[in-house]
C-alpha cells in the first residue's frame, strides 16, 4: 500500500478540474509568443536542411522579429478600463 504524498493528493485533485477562465485567458494571453517560437524554430529546422541560403536566414531573422514583438506586446501592462 501506498501512502500518497501531499503532492499526489494534489494531483489527483487537480486531474478532476478543469481550467478557471483566467488559466484559459493566461493561456490566450501566451498564444503570440508561442506561436512566433514554433515559427521560430520551424525556420531553424528548414534551415539545417537547406544549404546556408539567404532566404533561409531572412527568415530567421524575420521569425526572431515576430517573436520579440510577441514578447514585448505580452510584457507590456495592459491599461484598466474605468
Amino acid at each position: 500500500m501506498k501512502i500518497p504524498t501531499p503532492d499526489h493528493a494534489m494531483a489527483s485533485e487537480l486531474v478532476d478540474q478543469e481550467p478557471s477562465g483566467a488559466d484559459l485567458a493566461a493561456i490566450e494571453a501566451d498564444m503570440p509568443v508561442i506561436v512566433a517560437e514554433v515559427a521560430l524554430l520551424d525556420a531553424q529546422i528548414a534551415a539545417l536542411d537547406t544549404p546556408a541560403m539567404e532566404v533561409a536566414e531572412r527568415r530567421i531573422r524575420r521569425a526572431r522579429r515576430k517573436l520579440l514583438a510577441a514578447r514585448l506586446a505580452l510584457a507590456k501592462p495592459v491599461p484598466e478600463v474605468a
